[in-house]
């Protein structure tokens, strides 16, 4: 149970905000067929992880260690998996390694559409599965490192720092933070052009065709306006994204830097109110993208509107096919 008031407070406001946001998000991926795309497959476990995430945030907060901590087996592992926040930050690591594939994604289907094409032609969904398993695997590597920090001592969990290898954990902080964000950067900085030179080979699409105009002219303005659909749909995908992109490094840099620095030496407390708030800083993170989804990511919101006004929506198809029936 977390003994310091305010963090127990905002550690549980984010596990209940987080749990319910991605559980929504979950709702709607699963029940809405068109949103049921390779995009939206990482999306949906991303927001699988951060549901997972929030509850396990939500249980730190709540649920009482036992004093003294027990010599045996449930004593190692209450040191060494739960006090040490080795699940919490494991789930973190997959949330990144996510992120990271889900720009990936994106970017080779902007930036290289062929190759891109060519790769997912066949068994796309078992390839998506593949890149999801893999953020898993590479997570539970990196964060091993973990269950090293800390141990059990006169009934007490207590740092295991003076037997830390700097070599391995500074290369941990590398892996899981530095070339994942490096990568990233990279990713969304290409895409960004890429989106712009569309844009300008596109142009504006005419709004209204003359009826002067001859039939050929009008199939021209056809795949022009399309062409112009589909980079709007991309550029808010990317708007959406970058954004998540932006909040996942104001949420984990500060925690990430003193983790690089506590490997590579320095004295860390772990009761000190800068590293809290760090940890609380990453675990807000969980929370965060159901609220970008839902004011960012246009197909989302019709997703949303999809599961939960359904009904409305049909009486207003209805009304406007009966309407159009009587004009004509």
């Amino acid at each position: 149970m977390e003994e310091i008031l305010w963090l127990r407070i905002f550690k549980t406001i984010v596990g209940i905000v987080g749990t319910l946001g991605n559980g929504l998000v979950c709702l709607v991926i699963g029940k809405v067929s068109s949103m049921q795309t390779r995009t939206n497959a990482f999306i949906f476990h991303q927001a699988v992880v951060d549901l997972l995430g929030s509850l396990t945030t939500l249980l730190q907060s709540e649920t009482p260690l036992p004093d003294p901590v027990p010599s045996n087996a449930l004593g190692w592992v209450v040191c060494h998996v739960w006090f040490s926040n080795f699940v919490l930050f494991l789930l973190f690591i997959i949330s990144t390694f996510n992120l990271l594939s889900l720009t990936l994604e994106r970017y080779f289907a902007i930036v290289h559409p062929f190759k891109y094409q060519a790769a997912f032609a066949k068994r796309p969904r078992l390839k998506v599965g593949v890149a999801i398993v893999s953020c898993w695997i590479i997570a539970v590597v990196l964060k091993s490192y973990n269950l090293t920090i800390f141990k059990v001592q006169d009934g007490k969990c207590v740092s295991n720092a003076a037997y830390r290898s700097k070599a391995i954990g500074g290369l941990t902080a590398v892996l899981q933070y530095i070339v994942p964000v490096a990568v990233m950067l990279f990713a969304y900085i290409r895409i960004s052009v890429e989106l712009k030179r569309g844009a300008d080979r596109v142009g504006p699409a005419p709004s209204v065709i003359s009826s002067a105009a001859g039939a050929s002219n009008a199939g021209n303005a056809q795949p022009a306006g399309m062409m112009e659909s589909l980079l709007r749909a991309r550029r808010n995908t990317f708007k959406m994204l970058w954004i998540v992109f932006i909040t996942f490094l104001v949420c984990w840099t500060p925690n990430q830097v003193i983790f690089l620095m506590f490997n590579l030496g320095w004295k860390l407390n772990y009761d000190e109110w800068y590293y809290l708030l760090s940890v609380a800083m990453v675990a807000a993170n969980c929370c965060v993208n159901p609220v970008i989804y839902a004011f960012k990511y246009r197909q989302f919101r019709k997703g949303l509107r999809e599961v939960f006004c359904r009904r409305r929506m049909q009486l207003e198809d209805a009304s406007n096919s009966g309407s159009f029936t009587q004009t004509t």
